[in-house]
């Protein structure tokens, strides 16, 4: 009797997944290959698609076998995978029968529209134009969170679709206690003098870069028949099924680290993917846990792993026989010190590990200010170069690398920024774990070795998918909560011997 309630259960959990499973091609496509003038059509049908999968995932029929589920499996323990689908269901679905399909197809469409209009309006510095589009977008994200009343900040139901149990309070508390760590670090940097990031900005040919990038991910582990990788103009990974999952770069001739960097990032979110259990694939359960854990293992590779002076002692004399003429003049240590320079930047994308997380507390500021309406739309880009010109000293030379840079707030993406800071707080303290479980890790690392490590995440958080909550991952796999410990002592411990603080 239970198998089959479960099964049934399930038989409609991948009705819904595989109607979002599309909407994501589409989207992906969108983001990669569609020709410019598809666009309306292409929201339109993203719009029908992800309504059809709210309506599927909210039929009443999935309410009553969770109810019938619930009593037949409450004696099993919370890590038994079919009580945890359950759980995990129960969580999304009670959500979700909030939020009208109508609304969802709406946002769906909105959004589309905004994002083709961003990938115009960037290049064409071109902030005007977005203004009726992105407003009329936040007021159906205040329609959104308006349908969970009871919260403190309009925000707060935003930001628990992406990292669940947070709020807004929560994360303004846990930002000034980084915040008042990160600062004097911040400012002994400053005081010691800068590090020569020029070999970095040479002329570097896209293919090339793309091909030594291909092959550092191939080592991490990133499966190609599983996935693959296209160009985009702001990278991303998204999943399609467990063995379909994707990942998104750009490059900048000019700039080795944006393609590199980019590509090292979107492979941390791919290899926490592609390690789910297979059986949890179609369900709630098949897919990151949270926007904070999941930023966890992109930053964990793109940062604590790409960015190591062992990974370098590897790999550099690799890239010198690619790009001879740049980087022959270049000792192993000056390359490590470049791609770790740490100085204020206009751009969060690269932006060092010691001034990223301040680039992420602008932007959290100023959504809970545009969603709770108290800074207006066309007051957003002063308000951007006001909160850069008091918290990093610069001021962007027009919208472009101002407020267009970014393209979550063009894509329907609220309640998320926060995440990139999240994970990495919790990135420094999952490797700690993993230190201490096989201290050896640093030493496979310099020698191209990623598999004990892979394995470590694997089978500590990858494989769980989203069976538990970010909270409870931390305490089963680190045995603390969220704190910013670890990470400054990271920071101190990494850039206190490149700037000899």
């Amino acid at each position: 009797m239970t198998e089959n309630l479960l099964n049934e259960l399930k038989n409609r959990l991948y009705e819904a997944a595989d109607l979002g499973h599309a909407a994501s091609v589409l989207n992906w496509d969108m983001s990669t290959y569609m020709p410019p003038k598809g666009a309306p059509q292409r929201g339109r049908a993203m719009a029908t698609l992800n309504k059809l999968q709210h309506e599927k995932f909210t039929d009443p029929a999935v309410g009553n076998l969770l109810d019938q589920l619930e009593t037949a499996l409450g004696g099993r323990p919370a890590e038994d995978d079919a009580a945890s689908l359950v759980r995990v269901t129960r969580r999304e679905y009670d959500r979700a029968v909030k939020v009208p399909a109508s609304l969802v197809g709406e946002i769906s469409e909105v959004t589309s529209a905004l994002y083709d209009a961003w990938t115009r309006a960037r290049p064409a510095n071109d902030f005007a134009s977005l203004m009726p589009m992105l407003e009329k977008e936040l007021d159906l994200f205040r329609q959104m969170a308006n349908c969970f009343p009871g919260y403190q900040h309009i925000s707060d139901p935003l930001i628990n679709f992406s990292d669940y149990g947070m709020s807004a309070e929560s994360i303004r508390s846990l930002f000034a206690e980084l915040r008042a760590g990160l600062v004097p670090i911040v400012k002994a940097i400053a005081a010691a003098g800068g590090v020569d990031d020029s070999p970095l900005h040479q002329l570097y040919p896209e293919q090339e870069q793309e091909s030594f990038g291909v092959e550092i991910i191939k080592d991490y582990g990133y499966d190609f028949e599983r996935g693959r990788q296209d160009r985009t103009h702001h990278p991303f990974m998204t999943r399609f099924s467990g063995n379909d999952i994707r990942i998104t770069t750009r490059f900048n001739e000019n700039y080795l680290g944006d393609g590199l960097f980019s590509t090292l990032h979107e492979a941390g979110h791919a290899l926490y993917e592609q390690g789910i259990t297979p059986s949890f694939d179609g369900t709630p359960l098949g897919g990151g846990t949270s926007t904070g854990v999941h930023e966890s293992q992109s930053r964990l590779w793109e940062n604590i792993v790409g960015r190591s002076h062992g990974f370098w002692s590897r790999y550099y004399s690799q890239l010198q026989a690619i790009f001879p003429e740049q980087l022959n003049p270049v000792s192993l240590d000056e390359f490590y010190r470049a791609v770790n320079t740490s100085k204020p930047s206009l751009i969060r994308v690269d932006a060092d590990e010691v001034t990223y997380n301040l680039h992420v507390m602008i932007r959290f500021d100023l959504e809970l200010k545009l969603l709770e309406g108290s800074l207006a739309v066309k007051d957003l880009p002063e308000a951007w170069q006001s909160r850069y010109a008091s918290d990093l000293g610069l001021t962007a030379p027009d919208d472009r690398d101002g407020v267009l840079q970014d393209v979550h707030w063009y894509a329907g993406i609220f309640g998320y920024f926060q995440g990139y800071a999240l994970g990495n707080l919790m990135s420094a303290q999952f490797y700690d774990a993993a230190l201490r479980a096989n201290p050896s890790i640093p030493d496979e690392i310099a020698q191209g070795e990623f598999a004990g490590l892979r394995t470590w995440l694997t089978e500590n958080i990858y494989q769980h998918g989203s069976k538990f909550t970010a909270d409870e991952l931390l305490h089963r796999v680190t045995g603390e909560g969220l704190g910013i410990k670890a990470w400054i002592k990271y920071i101190q411990g990494k850039y206190g011997g490149i700037y000899k603080l």
